[in-house]
């Protein structure tokens, strides 16, 4: 029987704060001014966000928002927080920031989702968003060639489309909503030795891989596993310290609303 979709694992997702906090803090980094009213960090985690968003708006509001209660039990500095389904989520007419690193990309229908939360910024408001754009590369496609090829039962990526959409869609999306900034980054993450397997899958399994261990026994996980450490070794190379080089796509947007 398969195992169900278990809560986010605070510790594991820390290892690599530093790795996952640089893109937010790119991404605050072109936010710019904004008017009086509240800071939502949507899909905010363990609270990583918040020191960083506090420190540049320094007298407004800042709300945590995400649908994990593990990690909002680690989150601090919000004013307040709330355990919610982000697809959900909405507080109309007094939000001036709409903050969201690396959590939309879990989500679908971003041609209605990103209007629909532009609408709840106050005029000069701003929707700022990072998500991740590595679905097609080898260390999440080798996930779900591994998961097809020994479990054909569970797994069918025939039909597979990438959860993040191409940069000019998104542009097409947000321009008539006001003043758009898109811009990718390929990171090169140095990643170090793990004593547990591959260095790119000590880093993928508390995100990338969730899905899939969600739907396997613990035998089971722990084939596809070894099966996946195995073969990462081909497109990362181990280093000579036991390390590994990991590039590693993100796509950056944002918004300021008009009228």
């Amino acid at each position: 029987m398969a195992a169900q979709m278990t809560d986010w694992n605070p510790g594991a997702y820390a290892r690599f704060r530093g790795l996952r906090l640089r893109p937010a803090m790119d991404l605050l980094a072109q936010v710019g001014g904004i008017p009086d009213g509240v800071v939502v960090d949507l899909g905010c985690g363990d609270g990583a966000v918040a020191p960083p968003l506090r420190q540049a708006f320094p007298g407004h509001d800042l709300i945590g928002i995400d649908s994990s209660p593990a990690m909002l039990a680690q989150a601090r500095g919000y004013d307040r927080t709330e355990v919610c389904d982000i697809a959900d989520w909405q507080m109309k007419g007094t939000v001036a920031l709409i903050f969201s690193n690396a959590a939309l990309h879990w989500l679908g229908d971003h041609a209605r989702l990103l209007p629909r939360l532009a609408a709840n910024l106050m005029p000069g408001g701003v929707l700022a968003v990072q998500m991740p754009d590595q679905f097609l590369a080898p260390s999440h496609r080798i996930l779900r060639d591994l998961a097809e090829t020994m479990f054909p039962d569970r797994f069918d990526f025939a039909d597979y489309h990438p959860p993040v959409l191409t940069a000019a869609e998104y542009w097409d999306i947000l321009a008539p909503l006001g003043v758009a900034t898109i811009w990718e980054t390929t990171y090169l993450q140095p990643l170090s030795a793990s004593t547990a397997g591959h260095p790119v899958r000590a880093f993928t399994e508390s995100t990338a891989m969730r899905p899939f261990l969600a739907q396997l026994d613990p035998e089971a996980a722990q084939a596809f596993t070894g099966a996946y450490d195995a073969a990462l070794a081909v497109p990362y190379p181990i280093q000579p310290d036991g390390g590994a080089l990991m590039p590693f796509r993100r796509l950056f947007m944002v918004l300021r609303v008009t009228g």
